[in-house]
């Protein structure tokens, strides 16, 4: 088990990458960004391991005004 910070919440799970975390949270990841630590992470590195101790933000784009 790893123990992270995922929008805020101190979190646990089997170690995974971004790509299976938004899965599990999101499903469908079109309008999602994701950062880690504070920094935006492209799309293209969401093969990423998250660590112990990773700060973890999933965000989504929202349409209004």
């Amino acid at each position: 088990m790893i123990h992270f910070t995922l929008n805020g919440e101190p979190t646990q799970s089997t170690p995974q990458t971004v790509d299976q975390l938004v899965a599990s949270h999101i499903g469908d990841p079109v309008g999602v960004a994701v950062a880690i630590d504070g920094r935006v992470l492209p799309r293209s590195q969401w093969g990423t391991q998250l660590s112990e101790g990773h700060v973890v933000d999933i965000l989504t784009a929202v349409q209004g005004g």
